[in-house]
């Protein structure tokens, strides 16, 4: 089983900064991708930023220049910095890992797994 721990929402005012974080714990053998999805209330959930294995980044256009994801892979831990932050950033943010985890056999495979979320409000 693994867990993903995520921290650091809350309410920020427009213009401002926050730094989510996402740790990974469990039966990790290594972790090939982790990526930070939202849901705003009434909206579908989508795509912010996503960073592999090789630190290869990839983001959301509607965040581009405004967030920077990173990962310490020491401490199986994403980041993500969200500056100059605007009302329609407002949303549940979720961690999003794919790991190699060890199977009860022994075998190693892959799985994707979700954190709770955590929530960003941005507002005046």
């Amino acid at each position: 089983q693994v867990q993903l721990v995520e921290s650091g929402g809350g309410l920020v005012q427009p213009g401002g900064s926050l730094r989510l974080s996402c740790a990974a714990s469990g039966s990790i053998i290594s972790i090939n991708s982790m990526a930070w999805h939202r849901q705003a209330p009434g909206k579908e959930r989508e795509l912010v930023a996503v960073t592999t294995t090789s630190s290869s980044t990839n983001y959301a256009d509607s965040v581009k220049g405004r967030f920077t994801i990173s990962r310490d892979n020491a401490k199986n831990t994403v980041y993500l910095q969200m500056n100059s932050l605007k009302p329609e950033d407002t949303a549940v943010y979720y961690c999003h890992a794919n790991i190699r985890v060890l199977g009860a056999t022994g075998v190693p495979y892959d799985s994707l797994w979700w954190g709770e979320g955590t929530l960003v409000t941005v507002s005046s």
